[in-house]
């Protein structure tokens, strides 16, 4: 029995099935292993071209768009729409929220993988901007959603000083190794992918800081998480809406084995 019916990017058509992990398109007959999420919100001030990206073009059957008027609402529809094998597409990093709540509600025990420039582990009274996507990851540690010791934070180097603060007293995870100490005991993995973890032109991003990751280096991370973990979904963040972007991201999803 359809487990997911959604636009296949190909046929376009709205006949694209899951069958157990696995996504099919009934029309034309091309499978997929993962169903796109689209949430073109930015919930701060300015962020419209971050929304926009979520309109980008991927290789992948259309399950859901998610537009709520409230980041609260999101998080629940996000939740809830979620396909067996979910790749969301922001927006601003606050689409994980969603998706990382409705994941931790299936597994046993998950895992997260931030892979950011900035650390989004501000609050409400440490923002200095007050934009909320400088906060999804905390909020997600501080509603125990998920453990500090099960996020590994990577290529973060534009950090507010009360988020180096909370990390040094958490135990999230950082440096050498965070991957597989986060990883370690946990079920499945969730990867979020903000586009300003990579070095400023690898990616079309909204916020772009010098001194990331190589394209190359990047896929590298991806593939060691999908290979320590099983991979319960992935999110793509921060980016804008360009074209130059679509095959750069196909590609860092195939690292994933998507």
């Amino acid at each position: 029995m359809s487990r997911l019916r959604a636009r296949c990017p190909d046929c376009r058509t709205l006949t694209a099935v899951a069958l157990g992990p696995d996504y099919q398109c009934h029309s034309c007959g091309r499978e997929f292993c993962a169903g796109l999420v689209r949430v073109p919100r930015a919930w701060g001030k300015g962020g419209e071209a971050m929304a926009e990206a979520a309109w980008l073009e991927l290789p992948y059957p259309e399950a859901a768009v998610v537009e709520e008027d409230s980041l609260a609402e999101q998080s629940v529809a996000l939740a809830s729409e979620l396909p067996v094998l979910p790749l969301v597409l922001g927006g601003c990093c606050c689409a994980h929220v969603g998706a990382i709540q409705g994941l931790s509600a299936r597994e046993a025990s998950l895992s997260v993988v931030w892979i950011d420039a900035h650390g989004d582990l501000n609050t409400p009274a440490t923002s200095p901007s007050g934009n909320a996507w400088g906060m999804p990851l905390r909020m997600l540690i501080d509603g125990g959603v998920v453990s500090p010791q099960h996020v590994a934070l990577l290529a973060a180097r534009n950090l507010d000083p009360p988020e180096v603060e909370f990390i040094e007293r958490s135990g999230l995870r950082v440096g050498e190794g965070a991957l597989g100490r986060a990883l370690d005991g946990t079920d499945a993995v969730y990867v979020a992918l903000d586009g300003d973890s990579v070095d400023p032109g690898e990616l079309e991003v909204f916020l772009p800081e010098p001194n990331g990751l190589q394209l190359d280096e990047l896929e590298q991370i991806l593939r060691a998480a999908a290979a320590e973990g099983r991979l319960a979904g992935a999110g793509l963040t921060g980016l804008v809406r360009a074209e130059t972007n679509e095959p750069k991201l196909a590609r860092l999803c195939a690292a994933l084995g998507l």
